[in-house]
C-alpha cells in the first residue's frame, strides 16, 4: 500500500507541468496567512509518515555482505530476518573477521529472539582475534554475555586458557555468582596451577577475594585435592 502511494505520488509530481504547479500554488497565495498555515501540522505529519514508508520500501543494499564473502543463500536468509542497514554493517564486520555465514545467521537470530538489534560486530571480531572459537562466541551470545565484561573474557583467552574456562566464567557471571577474575586466573596459572583445577574452582563459584589464599596454599605445597576440599561444590 505504501509503495503504491509513494510511486503514484512521485509519478504525479513528475508529470505536473509548470502551469499545473502554478494553478495549485496561486490560489493559496491570496489566502490569509493563518488560513494558509493552519493545516500545516497535519500536512507535515502525513508527509513524514509517507517519507518513512517510502524509505522502508527501499531495497536493502547487501553489497557489504557480498564484499565480506558471504554467499547468496546466506544473504537471502539474513534479509528474510528483516535486518536493518546498521545490523547489516555489523554482520559484515563479523564476517570480515572470519565468522562463518552460518554463525552470522545464528547470532542474528539470537539477538532478534530477544527483540534486540545485532550491534556487536566489532566485539565478535575482537573475540575471534583473541582466539575464541566461533562456537564459543555463539554460546556467549546465547548467555547474553557479549557485553560490558567482554574485555575480561578476552584477557582470559589471551592468557592461554581454553574456551571452556572462558565460557564457565561467563556462565557464572551471567548467573550473578562469584567468579575468579581474569587477572587472578592468570596469576594462578603462572604460579603453576593446572587449568583443570582452576576450571573446577570457577564452577564452584569461588570468589575472587580468595585468590591470594589459594595461591599461598599452593606455594606451601597444597595439592589440588586439598584445595577442592577447602572449596567444596555448592
Amino acid at each position: 500500500m505504501v509503495r503504491g502511494v509513494c510511486l503514484v505520488t512521485l509519478d504525479r509530481i513528475g508529470l505536473m507541468s509548470n502551469a499545473d504547479i502554478r494553478s495549485f500554488v496561486w490560489p493559496l497565495s491570496g489566502r490569509p496567512l493563518n488560513a494558509l498555515f493552519r493545516p500545516c501540522p497535519i500536512f507535515f505529519l502525513s508527509l513524514t509518515l509517507l517519507t518513512a514508508g517510502c524509505e522502508r520500501m527501499m531495497p536493502l543494499d547487501t553489497k557489504p555482505l557480498d564484499s565480506a564473502g558471504m554467499n547468496y543463500t546466506a544473504i537471502k536468509q539474513l534479509v528474510a530476518l528483516d535486518i536493518s542497514r546498521t545490523e547489516l554493517d555489523e554482520v559484515a564486520k563479523a564476517r570480515n573477521a572470519g565468522f562463518s555465514d552460518e554463525k552470522c545467521i545464528e547470532i542474528v537470530q539470537v539477538y532478534h529472539g530477544r527483540k534486540l538489534p545485532f550491534n556487536v560486530g566489532d566485539t565478535v571480531a575482537a573475540l575471534l582475534r583473541a582466539g575464541l572459537s566461533q562456537d564459543a562466541i555463539l554460546e556467549l551470545a546465547k548467555l547474553n554475555a557479549i557485553g560490558v565484561n567482554i574485555g575480561e573474557l578476552q584477557l582470559i583467552r589471551l592468557a592461554g586458557f581454553s574456551d571452556a574456562v572462558v565460557l564457565e566464567v561467563a556462565r557464572q557471571d551471567a548467573a550473578g555468582k562469584h567468579v575468579l577474575s581474569g587477572a587472578s586466573l592468570s596469576t594462578m596459572k603462572n604460579a603453576g596451577m593446572h587449568e583443570a583445577l582452576l576450571l573446577e574452582l570457577v564452577r564452584r563459584g569461588v570468589p575472587d577475594s580468595e585468590a591470594p589464599a589459594i595461591i599461598a596454599l599452593h606455594r606451601h605445597g597444597a595439592k589440588d585435592s586439598d584445595l577442592l576440599r577447602r572449596y567444596p561444590a555448592a
